[in-house]
């Protein structure tokens, strides 16, 4: 078992999951089944493609100057 990061955000009337370690991407109504969604999607994925080697994934924030045009 490995543990992965999944990126969640609103997008209308659906969540979006996302793994940035491997860039598995997914969707669902609740954010339980975006969840559940990614993870199948990733597995899945990894089947396909098997990490050759474990990678230590860092997250961090940044900030960017937005200005609004009128």
């Amino acid at each position: 078992m490995r543990n992965f990061t999944a990126i969640l955000y609103n997008e209308e009337d659906m969540y979006v999951a996302e793994c940035p370690e491997v860039g598995t991407v997914s969707q669902g109504k609740a954010i339980q089944k975006a969840i559940d969604n990614l993870r199948e999607a990733t597995e899945l994925y990894l089947e396909e493609f098997p990490l050759k080697e474990e990678r230590k994934t860092l997250m961090t924030t940044f900030e960017v100057g937005v200005s609004a045009k009128t």
